[in-house]
């Protein structure tokens, strides 16, 4: 075989966080057999702190480290640093773009999602997704007097928190901020710690860095997107505009989107120019569909991501969901022979648990790359394997505005429409518990601020007890609910 072809057992494409524990549950298994992990990026990411918080909710830390960290780990992973060309499933084969053949007997494609940009080739438009992007975020910022943030997401709440020194527009498309993780009655209680200083940080950062030098540094080459960012992506990097104020300065436009991103030549030519209140000077403007239009220094896209399926399509016939990610079903497998996938690129195409949904975060691609590996193995050995508990009760635990949020279950009454009952207890400043019933029973929950309630709340959801007793005491400050039901 010659340099340029090489055959192993198991190969896995993307150095994410669904890839990298994809590859480690193959190579820890099979310690004899030749397992590849592919990764476009010169990094990988890892989990690191890994904590069990209860039957279902887990707590862990991405770091990103070289690759050399898990061929140290285990003799028989190899890391190629290639970005995949193409793939020919029928011969079981990927083309790498060094020209690289890469034969394998089962593949996992873990190759994550890509930022839905509001403008490609836009120089002033910033897509926020792996490092690299958020240090040159970093370093246009300190230059910025305002920027206008779109976007509802995860990493809108987290950017519009940290930034410090200059001025935010926020465009938002729905009604509430931070729609994809609750509901309005939980933005109001976060919405005023935009206003307020933030408490000091402590200076450590838990996630190491590393730089890389050599042929690494991109000669002349397209720079291939790396793996997402982690959950705590901010810290230890200095959010910090032009401006010398500390108070934030965020002002939010509700159910708003871009409408058009105009130069400063073409805005001055637009009809535009002597409508807009805005007299300074911007390199950028962008016209929102609620009629206003704002002049800043760039603009931050940051509007969810799409997976990322791009080189494995062409020529091979894979079944894809409405949402674009390759169809996988309860074993994490394609609708191509020997192939599985995991992550953001991949959705859910089997009939969830009526209290799970797949939500494109760290928790799932971490579970899903687990799990893939272990249905991997049991295709090889010829075993069968049971749907994973974890996807039995959608959980997330994550941090928002510097409270702890926890996500139990139907946690927004998805799916469940006038069928629902909703119990809040809100202590501004403090917490804010939600809980969803329906016929009685609790299907989901919001858990915001110290509660100290996920796991009681976590095993009422998962029994399916009748609460209708309960009522509104369930949520009665002066009882200590995890007594009632120990």
């Amino acid at each position: 075989m010659s340099n340029t072809e090489k055959t192993f057992k198991f190969v896995v494409v993307g150095g994410g966080i669904a890839g990298v524990t994809c590859a480690e549950q193959l190579a820890s298994q099979f310690p004899s057999a030749e397992v590849a992990l592919l990764t476009a990026a010169p990094l990988i990411k890892a989990v690191c702190n890994f904590k069990q918080i209860s039957k279902t909710l887990e707590e862990f830390d991405v770091e990103e480290r070289p690759s050399s960290v898990l061929e140290e780990k285990y003799p028989n992973l190899r890391v190629i640093q290639s970005a995949v060309k193409r793939l020919h499933a029928q011969q079981h084969t990927l083309q790498t773009v060094d020209g690289l053949e890469i034969h394998y007997e089962k593949l996992c494609i873990c190759s994550g999602g890509r930022p839905k940009l509001l403008a490609q080739d836009n120089p002033y438009v910033l897509g926020i997704r792996d490092t690299d992007s958020a240090q040159e975020f970093q370093k246009r910022l300190s230059k910025a007097k305002r920027i206008v943030v779109v976007g509802n997401g995860g990493i809108a709440l987290e950017l519009v928190y940290e930034v410090e020194g200059c001025e935010v527009i926020w465009a938002v498309k729905d009604k509430a901020i931070g729609n994809t993780f609750f509901d309005a009655g939980a933005a109001q209680f976060l919405i005023p710690s935009l206003d307020k200083d933030k408490p000091e940080r402590a200076a450590t950062c838990k996630r190491a860095r590393y730089t890389i030098e050599g042929p690494a540094a991109t000669q002349g080459l397209a720079v291939e997107p790396g793996s997402a960012l982690g959950p705590d992506w901010h810290e230890g990097i200095s959010l910090r505009g032009a401006e010398e104020v500390s108070v934030p300065l965020v002002s939010v436009e509700y159910q708003s989107e871009v409408k058009q991103i105009y130069t400063h030549q073409d805005f001055l030519l637009s009809p535009l120019a002597s409508q807009t209140a805005d007299t300074g000077s911007w390199p950028v403007y962008a016209q929102l569909t609620n009629g206003k239009t704002f002049g800043c220094d760039f603009i931050v896209s940051a509007t969810g991501v799409v997976p990322n399926t791009e080189p494995f399509l062409h020529g091979n016939n894979f079944a894809l969901a409405e949402d674009s990610g390759l169809k996988v079903d309860d074993h994490m497998m394609t609708s191509e022979p020997d192939i599985y996938a995991a992550g953001d690129v991949c959705t859910a195409g089997w009939e969830p648990s009526h209290l799970w949904q797949q939500m494109r975060l760290w928790t799932q691609a971490r579970q899903m790359g687990w799990y893939a590996g272990r249905c991997m193995a049991a295709g090889v050995l010829s075993e069968t394997i049971e749907l994973d508990f974890c996807f039995e009760l959608f959980s997330h635990i994550t941090k928002f505005f510097n409270y702890k949020v926890v996500l139990l279950g139907k946690f927004n009454g998805q799916g469940l429409g006038l069928n629902q009952e909703l119990l809040v207890r809100c202590t501004k400043g403090h917490e804010y518990v939600k809980v969803v019933l329906s016929g009685g029973r609790m299907l989901g929950a919001v858990l915001i601020g110290e509660t100290d309630l996920e796991e009681t709340f976590e095993n009422l959801i998962l029994n399916q007890m009748d609460l209708t007793s309960y009522g509104e005491e369930l949520l009665n400050p002066n009882i200590d609910i995890e007594d009632y039901f120990d």
